[in-house]
């Protein structure tokens, strides 16, 4: 089973979360209801537009990579988004292609 590690924003881009899971669809409608810990979060400060996420093999790996991004500057974090998706449009993972 793989897991994704995943970056989210606001409509205003002045947020940033990071998380991972297992099922990146389910994990974002969890977040746009509010549902769960995270919801908290990317509730009060609407940060709910997928910007970034990448596939890990295992679990290890997707955590060992979420804690390494979280610790970066908020820079180096929109460097790591703009090199993945340039202009910072919302991914809608129902009509992504690489």
């Amino acid at each position: 089973m793989s897991y994704c590690v995943y970056l989210l924003t606001n409509p205003a881009r002045t947020v940033l979360y990071t998380g991972v899971t297992n099922d990146l669809e389910r994990r974002l409608y969890e977040h746009s209801q509010g549902l769960g810990n995270a919801g908290k979060f990317t509730g009060r400060y609407q940060c709910n537009l997928l910007v970034y996420f990448e596939i890990c093999p295992d679990a290890r790996q997707a955590i060992v990579r979420e804690k390494e991004i979280k610790g970066w500057s908020r820079a180096k974090k929109e460097a790591l988004i703009t090199a993945f998706n340039p202009d910072w449009n919302p991914i809608d993972l129902r009509t992504w292609t690489e």
